[in-house]
């Protein structure tokens, strides 16, 4: 038996697995930690932001290297 098709189409689907709980956590503590202190909302929302922009550029360079390694 053959199988054809790419693993890199896999590798991303597992590595997307990563920023998607990351995401989940950034913002589920994030608002936990509004809650208990509201007069910090301004800092923590900016961390917040700034956490989930670093944790979406690694799945986008994670999709981008599937596409690189399927090219060639």
């Amino acid at each position: 038996m053959e199988i054809t098709g790419s693993l890199a189409t896999i590798g991303y689907g597992l590595a997307a697995i990563g920023p998607g709980i990351g995401v989940g956590l950034i913002f589920g503590m994030g608002v936990q930690a509004i809650a208990r202190q509201p007069e910090a909302r301004g800092i923590l929302q900016g961390q917040m932001i700034f956490g989930f922009a670093v944790v979406e550029a690694l799945a986008i360079l994670g999709f981008v290297l599937a596409f690189i390694q399927s090219g060639q």
